[in-house]
């Protein structure tokens, strides 16, 4: 596959996500609204274009990165999108996390045009992010993920192709489910523990071998016992991903009760002025409840 990529959205993880491309080598074309992104990916090498379609034009492989299912069909299926200058046998890369619908409809519209279309969603945050070992996702045809696989591992470790079209976010739907019930249940054990008295970091210590233990544990209490809520994953991007989870759900039969509460938790997180803070806020929503502060000793 041709080194020559182009990169849309570059936010919390798409930003380094793009660096990781440029130091694998690659000849990145960017664009993003965001100025001051565009000028520092542009200082490390890339070319800045003007529009998703010139984009388009100057890559054979395009790799989006966007917060929600309707900013991905605007840049790809839009007026001034990548499939107004998409090349034939090119490849489209949806890295962002969108509904499995959204993602066919894009792949079924790349097809008619002689592109094709892989849906390859991300987990890790943004210290994978940056350090380039996100698990990646992926779904569409095994032969144009292998022709992109090099792509993948300048940005990921463990990367596997889940299925056809679709399959990847699905993937990343059940994965937000686990990531941020996960938060849920350690911020109800973490409150019940600060409410009880004891020194939360020893607890900490005391379980994160056994069963309980799990990459949220690891991730999640040190930022919290620092009261360290800066996004990695912010509970706006979540909120959208539980609330796709919901009403994928909801289409194919499957009732999702904690999903639900879920999904209500990070209402109550908006309207308490934390959108934009990191998941790990789930526990500020527990907190208030309880009237009790998780902190150090």
């Amino acid at each position: 596959m041709d080194r020559n990529v182009g990169f849309i959205g570059l936010g919390i993880m798409g930003k380094p996500m793009a660096l990781n491309l440029i130091k694998a080598g690659y000849s990145l074309t960017i664009f993003d609204l965001n100025q001051d992104a565009v000028q520092r990916v542009v200082s490390a090498g890339a070319a800045a274009a003007g529009s998703p379609r010139e984009v388009a034009e100057k890559s054979e492989v395009i790799i989006t990165m966007l917060p929600a299912s309707q900013h991905v069909k605007s840049v790809i299926l839009g007026e001034n999108g990548v499939l107004k200058g998409v090349k034939k046998n090119a490849v489209i890369i949806d890295m962002s996390s969108i509904t499995p619908d959204v993602s066919r409809e894009i792949a079924v519209k790349a097809a008619k045009k002689g592109a094709a279309m892989l849906d390859a969603p991300v987990s890790g945050g943004e210290p994978k992010a940056i350090d380039g070992t996100l698990a990646i996702m992926v779904g569409g045809r095994e032969d144009v993920f292998e022709s992109v696989s090099s792509i993948f591992h300048a940005v990921g470790k463990d990367i596997t192709l889940v299925g056809d079209n679709g399959c990847g976010v699905t993937a990343k739907l059940a994965n937000q489910i686990i990531v941020n019930l996960n938060i849920a249940a350690m911020s109800e054990a973490l409150v019940l523990a600060a409410k009880a008295g004891i020194d939360i970091e020893k607890m900490y210590q005391a379980i994160r071998s056994g069963l309980a233990g799990s990459a949220v544990l690891d991730a999640k209490v040190p930022m919290i016992l620092d009261r360290n809520f800066t996004a990695g994953g912010s509970i706006a991007i979540n909120m959208k991903d539980i609330t796709n989870v919901m009403d994928t759900a909801h289409e194919i039969g499957v009732p999702l009760p904690l999903s639900s509460q879920l999904l209500e938790i990070f209402h109550a997180l908006k309207v308490d002025g934390k959108i934009n803070d990191d998941h790990g806020s789930i526990v500020r929503y527990y907190e208030k409840l309880a009237n009790i502060e998780v902190k150090k000793a």
